[in-house]
């Protein structure tokens, strides 16, 4: 008789609220605790201020729906469940959901430097990060522009070490610039980036089992550059590190001109595209995908995911912000965990 085969544990969750008075509280306790919410098929922890989950339970009438942890290391050997890690330095936290304030950038960066003296000892497992608001983090202290960076520094890798990366159903965009001035982007589209990002972006289709398909590289410049004639940085800059990555098994092509390749993006044509700055490859992005976008960086030492959106500080409260970018940023970190469902919903 063979000998039986235990499954692996799946990995636990950490999923950082962001800023205290965003709309990352509310949307946890609505998905996780809500009505409609199943049980969950691993430990999630949620890693924040207790006084934002109570302020928004109350609100939407739920009772507690989590387990608090005095110690993350417990969440190694833990039941599939919700979970509560909170920072000491954010005990008793004040929340004025709504308002951009000082104390919700301290929440959201007192979340994700906790998170990563767990994920330091644990890469295996997931993070899912909680919207927060550059001005707010940068007021509390925390001089970063965002998550990608923090992230980037934090862990060791380095900012030239990641890549930002969002998809949705259709699209998977990867970008070679994250949030310099638009001014700046030319002399930030390096050939080390581009191949870096390509490489990243590569390894990530082939994980998710895409990769049958190239990867497409969009121009810097209008129409590609038209050889050169409206700008050298594709001929001199993209097109080697393109030819380069190929040379080295990747599937890839271009520069191509971004105003058509979305559209043959969308029709099946790629396996995901790279694209040099921020408001060249989102705007195609989140017109199919505003709902349901999630961010990835790749090139970390664990597995990070977020939702698409910002902070939304006029929604909090209202119950309009719909949950569904959480909840494919969370079913997107466990599938990348090893795991195909992070929630179960009910008859599910």
């Amino acid at each position: 008789m063979s000998a039986s085969v235990t499954a692996a544990k799946p990995a636990p969750i950490l999923l950082t609220l962001g800023d205290a008075n965003g709309l990352g509280p509310e949307l946890a306790c609505r998905l996780l605790g809500g009505p409609e919410a199943g049980p969950c098929a691993r430990p999630v922890a949620l890693v924040g201020p207790e006084s934002a989950l109570v302020w928004h339970a109350a609100q939407l009438g739920l009772t507690p729906f989590w387990t608090r942890l005095e110690a993350g290391a417990v969440l190694a050997d833990a039941a599939p469940g919700v979970y509560l890690l909170e920072p000491p330095r954010l005990a008793g936290l004040p929340v004025t959901p709504g308002q951009e304030t000082p104390a919700g950038g301290l929440a959201a960066g007192e979340t994700l430097e906790y998170a990563m003296t767990l994920l330091a000892d644990h890469p295996d497992w997931g993070l899912v990060t909680g919207p927060l608001s550059k001005a707010a983090l940068n007021a509390a202290g925390f001089a970063f522009p965002g998550h990608t960076e923090f992230l980037a520094e934090r862990s060791g890798v380095g900012r030239k070490g990641v890549c930002m990366h969002l998809c949705g159903p259709v699209l998977r965009v990867s970008l070679v610039t994250t949030h310099p001035p638009l001014a700046k982007v030319p002399s930030l589209v390096t050939y080390d980036r581009v191949a870096r990002c390509l490489a990243l972006t590569w390894d990530h289709v082939r994980r998710l089992g895409v990769a049958e398909r190239p990867i497409a590289v969009c121009g810097l410049n209008p129409h590609a550059g038209e050889g050169g004639l409206l700008g050298r940085e594709d001929e001199d800059v993209v097109r080697p590190a393109v030819a380069a990555a190929v040379a080295k098994g990747v599937s890839a092509v271009g520069p191509l001109p971004a105003d058509t390749l979305f559209y043959r993006a969308a029709q099946g044509e790629f396996s995901a595209i790279l694209a040099m700055y921020h408001d060249q490859g989102l705007p195609p992005l989140k017109l199919l995908h505003f709902k349901d976008t999630v961010n990835v960086t790749l090139g970390l030492p664990f597995v990070r995911t977020s939702v698409g959106h910002g902070t939304a500080f006029e929604l909090v409260g209202t119950g309009k912000a719909a949950t569904s970018s959480l909840a494919a940023a969370l079913a997107l970190a466990c599938r990348l965990t090893g795991g195909k469902e992070c929630l179960r919903r009910p008859g599910g």
